[in-house]
């Protein structure tokens, strides 16, 4: 359906871009009141971060129940853990290339005696080693409620799954428990986008917050690792994912423009859940089934963290460069086999991503852990090229398999992405009222215990 353009002014990815550029100059032209800034992106990031257990809940049980097929349901979830897998491996193998080649570390020579490490302490103390056995018991939450208080993405996942294939059994007794379910959807992301009006004040405070605070000093002394990062995540998007776009036979350059005010968003509040109500509903209008959307996304969130797998194995092996700790390339590969493991727990963390890469280090026992403290300074600004690669990555996982799925409306796909089919209502209204659609873009109503026609 198509509906009259905004005009510019209003659109909010402008707003957002506006914003930032204003919080550039203030933390330029007046470091201590750009400071000052960070309670406004801290305050649209917790907004956020509030709604997102009970919106994944109501959106993967909904799309569960509606599916009606558990066997369809496991087989989707393996699909995408084999490319979750497959893709972070690649993206942690490309970032030890990279960072071997460009060698930021090279010739710094840092005698850590010398460095003070008291600032790391609170991060250092947070490392612990986890196993698989441990990891996979955590998803299970102590109590039913206690996943939403503790927002924990996989724990609320998991219940969700549960209460999906109750209501499939349910049949249609549980036909009225789905209809507040979706309702209570609906109200979650009218919400959303009441918040999101916030969105350029966030971006505001967050940009104002790290040039006030980090300023260009950061830049200059660690600019070779810096600008280094960007470029493997440059490389990795249109390296890697870009292949994978042209596979699937869409353009990735037409999906970064349809995702141009959730990538600006991320960028400037370096934290990609800011962005998970939105592009729940983003994916779920370029034409992926709304069950797959549900699954993929929140265990994305968890296993399919491309650039903070980038981040991790860059960081790691470069503070070996720093400190002139020689690392043969078993050495390395032995690195990226834990890196494999600890990048798993890089979400729901504050600080995630430098919290696991202190955690990797202790793990191995090779690279000194007190050496993170080299980069605590750039690490927020190493986050705004990391989360936009996590946003694009979890964006094209989404799509393959909702395609491996024949769950893709591929004519709607292209047709969203050329322009040619505008969404239903203004961007920052989400979700609003649409009605629930299958592939084909048909209105579908509640079923539960039968298969989807």
């Amino acid at each position: 359906m198509s509906v009259k353009a905004q005009a510019w002014y209003k659109q909010l990815w402008v707003q957002v871009l506006i914003a930032m550029a204003a919080g550039i100059l203030l933390g330029k032209l007046q470091p201590e009141l750009g400071a000052r800034m960070q309670p406004l992106g801290d305050a649209f990031i917790k907004a956020i971060r509030m709604l997102i257990a009970p919106i994944i809940f109501c959106t993967v049980v909904h799309g569960v129940a509606r599916m009606a097929d558990m066997a369809r349901v496991g087989r989707m979830a393996i699909k995408a853990i084999v490319y979750f897998e497959v893709l972070t491996t690649i993206a942690l193998l490309v970032g030890l290339v990279a960072v071997n080649v460009l060698q930021p570390g090279a010739g710094m020579n840092v005698d850590l005696s010398r460095v003070d490490t008291s600032s790391v302490t609170p991060y250092v103390t947070q490392t612990h080693s986890e196993t698989p056995t441990q990891f996979l018991m955590n998803i299970i939450p102590q109590t039913l409620i206690g996943a939403f208080a503790e927002g924990s993405v996989l724990q609320v996942l998991f219940i969700s799954v549960l209460c999906g294939f109750a209501l499939i059994k349910l049949g249609e007794f549980g036909r009225p428990l789905l209809d507040m379910i979706e309702a209570a959807s609906r109200m979650l992301f009218g919400i959303v986008a009441i918040v999101m009006w916030a969105a350029p004040l966030g971006a505001f405070g967050a940009i104002a917050f790290t040039v006030g605070k980090f300023g260009t000093g950061s830049l200059v002394s660690l600019g070779k690792l810096l600008g280094g990062f960007y470029l493997t995540c440059l490389i990795f998007v249109f390296g890697v994912l870009w292949p994978v776009c042209a596979w699937c036979g869409f353009s990735m350059l037409a999906l970064i423009r349809y995702l141009r005010e959730e990538l600006l968003i991320v960028l400037a509040t370096t934290s990609s859940e800011t962005v998970l109500p939105r592009i729940i509903a983003r994916l779920e209008d370029l034409g992926c089934e709304e069950s797959v959307v549900g699954l993929v996304i929140p265990t994305g969130y968890s296993f399919n963290l491309d650039g903070t797998c980038l981040y991790l194995s860059s960081a790691a092996i470069f503070l070996a460069q720093a400190t002139n700790t020689p690392m043969t390339l078993w050495q390395q590969l032995g690195l990226l086999g834990v890196l494999l493991l600890t990048s798993k727990g890089a979400a729901g963390v504050a600080g995630a991503a430098f919290v696991v890469l202190a955690a990797t280090l202790s793990t191995a026992g090779t690279i000194p852990v007190a050496s993170v403290a080299l980069i605590l300074g750039i690490h927020r600004l190493m986050s705004e090229g990391l989360t936009p690669t996590n946003l694009i990555g979890n964006a094209v996982a989404t799509i393959v398999v909702s395609k491996w799925e024949g769950a893709l409306d591929e004519a709607r796909l292209h047709r969203v992405l050329k322009g040619t089919l505008k969404a239903p209502k203004p961007l920052n209204d989400v979700r609003g009222s649409q009605p629930s659609r299958d592939p084909k873009g048909a209105v579908l109503q509640p079923t539960i215990g039968k298969e989807k026609s």
